[in-house]
């Protein structure tokens, strides 16, 4: 099981972190108490049988923080147990204006009753040997949130293609658009199976059905041009931090064409690593 530890200054992104690390197929939990790690990671080990990888972030609000991580780490290595440390700064000035932005308050400034200046301080310095052993060390003081996102990617050598779900759907215009789509593709202009007599009753998913649409070098033509466009613009919005894309295939009716080019896509971009879900949402329909 990959745990990972994630930590560094207050206001640095941690939460935000911690949120790109869930769209990525991490199980995070924020502002865990450091000693109850390794029960946290005994349960995990039990109970969760899809072995996740795990995330913990852990800054100056978990309790003892600073007097007990260190024993933490040391007991994990005792255990065997992998884990690498995230380790997020930035600069005092962007750390001020973050705060001030969202109007909340350093945790030191409560706890310790210092101003925020001394506060930063203090933590920065609390923090020094937890930076040390840190694996990854990442300065967020000029990264908008997809440079973030993207910095993960590459410094925790994720496959980008996983951080973004592709749901493909299926449907017939005459019952209305997908309204959440990002990418709408008419099939409408291809001939219609409809209109043969013994391919009415079927459905795209049935061989006779795509055999006869992908039978017209016009859909062959149009398939290929759909594919080049998605495969140039797909990485282009997982760059931009897009976390799930929503395409829409239309047909008339939904049930012949719009599913045999669903169907083809969709295995496509399995094929290429991409995530996708597949829907047919009208195949059903008769009217």
């Amino acid at each position: 099981m990959e745990l990972l530890i994630v930590t560094g200054l207050s206001g640095a992104g941690k939460s935000l972190t911690l949120d790109f690390l869930e769209d990525m197929n991490y199980y995070c939990v924020d502002n865990l108490p450091p000693q109850i790690i390794l029960n946290f990671m005994d349960f995990m080990c039990e109970h969760d049988t899809m072995q996740r990888k795990i995330a913990f972030g852990i800054d100056s609000r978990s309790q003892n923080m600073f007097s007990d991580f260190d024993q933490v780490l040391s007991d994990l290595d005792d255990r065997d147990i992998d884990y690498k440390i995230l380790y997020l700064e930035c600069s005092a000035d962007e750390l001020r204006r973050r705060y001030k932005e969202t109007r909340r308050i350093h945790p030191l400034m409560t706890t310790e009753n210092l101003i925020f200046e001394a506060a930063t301080r203090m933590e920065e310095e609390y923090l020094v040997p937890i930076r040390a052993r840190a694996s990854y060390i990442i300065d967020t003081t000029y990264l908008k949130p997809a440079q973030l996102r993207s910095t993960l990617l590459k410094v925790l050598s994720l496959d980008s293609r996983d951080s973004m779900v592709i749901n493909i759907y299926s449907f017939g215009f005459k019952h209305g658009t997908v309204s959440d789509a990002d990418l709408l593709f008419d099939t409408r202009c291809l001939p219609n199976p409809h209109y043969i007599d013994s391919l009415r009753p079927l459905t795209g998913e049935d061989h006779e059905v795509s055999e006869y649409v992908m039978s017209f070098p016009e859909a062959i033509g149009m398939l290929e041009r759909i594919l080049d466009l998605l495969y140039f613009a797909i990485p282009l919005y997982i760059a931009e931090g897009k976390v799930q894309l929503v395409i829409g295939i239309g047909c008339t009716g939904g049930r012949h064409r719009s599913v045999t080019f669903a169907n083809y896509i969709a295995s496509e971009l399995i094929n290429k690593g991409y995530p996708v879900v597949l829907s047919h949402r009208d195949i059903d329909r008769t009217v």
